[in-house]
């Protein structure tokens, strides 16, 4: 049976009790999604998922996240911002105001982002992502979008990143790598260490656009980076299960946190997602103390929450 097909198992199910899915992409939004806001929080409430990080490529979702917790206060939503062009980029005075709203995570850009101006080949069968035909249209309406840059030509940090860096370590905030590149990243690591940033994911490094080696993935983590393994990577093509989880195991299991990214309506239901890669995991020879270390308690790191 595909993974398409499958549902949860009960083992997998229990052992998520306590989880945020800390990526995730939900009505309201520009594009089409799978679900709503509360819906989602409700379904997340019956299965014993604690919360989760609503993700806009476009805008600050912290307004709508506190929305959200007071309507289904059994799931604690957090907000977030992607410092692309429709908040200004690299933007100080947008991430204080999110910061301000409550903001959990400040993800560097991605959909604007420089790395993410070059074409590229997908793997043959993977599913382009819902956020390219958007970016097409506007471009053939005649909006065009600069990419954010990060770095000058020397690779070096720019100023007004090391700004928001310094930002995000005073909130206590969290940094995500977005969709930069592999050097763009190492730069903005250093620079955000640099800078007192305590909290650091690297967002989905097995992206094409990201697809960081192995050892790539072992030096972020000795520098105190948690590893993003999102469950849409793989689902759909853009990188095999079987690399996927090599990764995991050869980064570790303590270095990496589980995530969706779901909400696309090609794909399975949101609540589904983080159980469907537990189960995957079991099957792939993974223990259950190393599971609920990725898809609890470094999620609970990633949200911001009290271990358990």
């Amino acid at each position: 049976m595909a993974l398409a097909d499958q549902r949860p198992s009960a083992r997998a199910r229990e052992l998520l009790r306590g989880a945020f899915d800390t990526h995730v992409h939900i009505d309201p939004d520009v594009v089409q999604r799978k679900v709503d806001d509360l819906t989602l929080a409700r379904r997340f409430e019956e299965l014993g998922i604690a919360g989760m990080v609503l993700k806009s490529h476009y805008t600050s979702t912290a307004e709508r996240a506190r929305v959200v917790s007071a309507a289904v206060p059994g799931v604690q939503t957090l907000g977030a911002i992607s410092l692309n062009r429709a908040v200004g980029g690299i933007n100080p005075l947008a991430l204080e105001i999110a910061a301000r709203e409550g903001a959990r995570t400040v993800w560097l850009p991605t959909v604007d982002s420089v790395n993410e101006s070059h074409e590229r080949e997908l793997p043959a069968g993977a599913k382009p992502a819902a956020w390219v035909k958007l970016q097409l249209e506007l471009r053939d309406q005649g909006i065009e979008i600069e990419p954010v840059p990060v770095v000058d030509e020397q690779g070096a940090v720019l100023a007004e990143v090391r700004t928001v860096l310094a930002m995000i370590a005073r909130h206590g905030m969290l940094l995500a790598t977005g969709h930069l590149s592999r050097d763009e990243i190492f730069a903005v690591v250093q620079a955000a260490l640099e800078e007192g940033v305590s909290e650091i994911v690297i967002t989905h490094p097995e992206f094409p656009s990201q697809s960081l080696t192995p050892a790539d993935q072992r030096a972020l983590a000795e520098r105190g980076a948690l590893l993003e393994r999102c469950f849409t990577t793989p689902h759909t093509g853009k990188v095999q299960w079987e690399r996927w989880l090599e990764n995991i195991r050869l980064a570790g299991a303590q270095h990496s946190v589980l995530s969706t990214d779901l909400g696309q309506i090609f794909n399975p239901p949101v609540e589904d997602g983080l159980a469907l890669m537990v189960d995957r995991l079991l099957a792939a020879g993974f223990d259950e103390q190393e599971v609920h270390t990725m898809a609890v308690v470094n999620t609970r790191r990633v949200a911001g929450a009290p271990p358990l």
